[in-house]
């Protein structure tokens, strides 16, 4: 160990390379590993080497560099279609780690003191969350891999979301890795940290047996229809003409809605009103709304002018309902390049978008019909999965299940299409409400209320038509009533022990400086002391 720590200082490069590949540990508890056991140690590795770097400027180094390993890591899929612009992307992202690991360095460096433990449990947890803040906005490639997403199939921690989000969730990942590197380093110091680690499970607990379930209210039968990969000239219909065909499979099963994946539809069907007469015959035969995906160029609803928007369209049995959705937050590169003037440049080393995506304006519930039943749903489209606000503003809306339509068909043979579908499970434990994730080439999954899986996934490799029995729940999470109270929390947490630092060098100078003796006048007129 001591040998390996000298050749730690000793060589940059050395140094460097271990912050990378520690910082990319994390990755392998989401899918398609899948190790959410990991998540709880994988950050150790990566806090035991900021801790021990020469100074605070080298720490921040290993927090940029091992930030740089987790985003290059966690998105690694990405590099056929963005290349070198990959790697761009996760430094950029990677320095946004630099203040955390300077942080770990200040608390943990050397041996730590009972106080300084209990600080760095309440403090470095609060500053990843901040990392993750920041990192998730839709401009900076939105919160895809934060870090209490990984927990998406543990029912307890599904339980948390449902109180504050995955910003709970990560809160006490990194809560729990703090600890056990307090446990490695500082061994004058681990009261705090077995504190730490009990009030953690204590919290757990307490979230299992205390906070709101959701309420049962009845059932609904939601179809996904996945084509599957469907390449070559004429795709765009081909694909289509075997959406229709899988779709007719669900004649007389008594489905209330049959959801399409993401740019199922390649025209604008008001423009192609053959295909509209089509999808209304195919509702009417199958006795249920379609919900449908198109991916095509049109004019906006103001007039302003024309754009390719992204937009979930219902069609009943007598053709458009005149309910749909425009996407709102769009794909950083993959459907509009930021700062085109100057980043223009990424279309020619991968596959950025060559024209820039329209952007909707509102989110949507719509009403769908089915019999004497009325079902409110949320749809989303792609990505707009990753965002919790989004789902949050669809359930107080009033939307009974949420719908993403979804393709990750560029990344087909990689970890995106099942980290993609373990999203809508934490945004259904958010929620308390169902989450159908529906995709033209998979994964496609349906998951239940409480965040639990209904029914199997439909993997890359299927084209079918499957019917879910989705149960539909009432009742409000403490997640939907108080929204990002954790984010809140730290970022309380951080100023207040920000302006309780001053005081503390104070009270310290205060307390080490000698006492002035008290002295009198002296017979020579000199100042002796008493």
């Amino acid at each position: 160990m001591e040998r390996w720590r000298q050749r730690l200082d000793g060589s940059r490069w050395w140094r460097g390379a271990a912050a990378v590949s520690s910082g990319a540990l994390p990755a392998l508890a989401f899918p398609a590993p899948a190790l959410w056991w990991f998540a709880y140690v994988a950050l150790v590795p990566w806090m035991l080497l900021a801790r021990s770097a020469g100074t605070p400027r080298r720490a921040a180094l290993d927090g940029w560099l091992g930030g740089l390993g987790f985003m290059l890591a966690v998105h690694h899929w990405l590099l056929p279609s963005l290349h070198v612009f990959t790697l761009v992307l996760a430094a950029l992202l990677g320095a946004l780690w630099a203040p955390w690991g300077r942080l770990l360095h200040h608390l943990l460096h050397g041996r730590p003191t009972p106080g300084q433990a209990a600080t760095a449990l309440l403090a470095v947890p609060s500053a990843w969350l901040m990392v993750e803040l920041v990192r998730s906005w839709q401009g900076l490639g939105g919160p895809w891999g934060l870090l209490g997403s990984s927990q998406w199939q543990v029912t307890p921690a599904l339980r948390l979301a449902s109180v504050g989000g995955v910003w709970l969730l990560s809160l006490l990942v990194v809560a729990v890795n703090t600890g056990v590197t307090l446990l490695i380093v500082a061994r004058g110091a681990r009261a705090p940290a077995v504190a730490g680690l009990v009030a953690t499970v204590t919290v757990t607990g307490a979230a299992w047996a205390w906070a709101p379930k959701p309420e049962p209210e009845g059932r609904s039968r939601i179809a996904v229809v996945q084509p599957g990969v469907v390449d070559g000239i004429g795709s765009i219909g081909a694909r289509f003409d075997r959406q229709v065909a899988l779709t007719r499979q669900l004649a007389n099963r008594d489905v209330d809605l049959v959801v399409w994946g993401e740019s199922s539809v390649g025209y604008d069907l008001p423009r192609r009103p053959d295909l509209a007469r089509r999808l209304a015959a195919l509702s009417r035969e199958v006795d249920a709304e379609i919900l449908v995906n198109v991916d095509a160029r049109r004019r906006a609803a103001d007039g302003s002018g024309q754009g390719i928007y992204k937009s979930s369209v219902l069609v009943g049995g007598n053709g458009l309902t005149g309910d749909h959705y425009d996407k709102m937050r769009l794909v950083p590169f993959g459907e509009y390049v930021p700062a085109r003037s100057l980043l223009g440049w990424a279309t020619s080393v991968g596959k950025a978008a060559g024209e820039d995506r329209m952007r909707g304006t509102r989110q949507v519930v719509m009403d769908v019909r089915h019999g004497e039943r009325t079902l409110r749903v949320g749809p989303l489209v792609c990505f707009e999965s990753a965002f919790p606000d989004m789902t949050r503003k669809l359930t107080q809306d009033g939307a009974q299940v949420l719908l993403a339509q979804s393709s990750t068909s560029t990344f087909q043979h990689s970890w995106a299409p099942e980290q993609h579908a373990s999203l809508a499970a934490v945004r259904a434990a958010e929620t308390g409400r169902p989450m159908v994730h529906a995709t033209l080439t998979g994964v496609s999954a349906v998951y239940g209320p409480d965040g639990a899986r209904t029914g199997a996934w439909l993997g890359t490799s299927a084209s079918a038509a499957r019917v879910y029995d989705v149960p539909t729940a009432r009742g409000t999470t403490l997640y939907v009533r108080y929204g990002d109270w954790p984010v809140h929390a730290s970022v309380t947490a951080l100023v207040v022990l920000a302006a309780l630092k001053p005081l503390r060098r104070l009270s310290s100078g205060v307390r080490g400086s000698a006492p002035s003796p008290q002295r009198r006048r002296g017979l020579n007129g000199t100042f002796e002391p008493r």
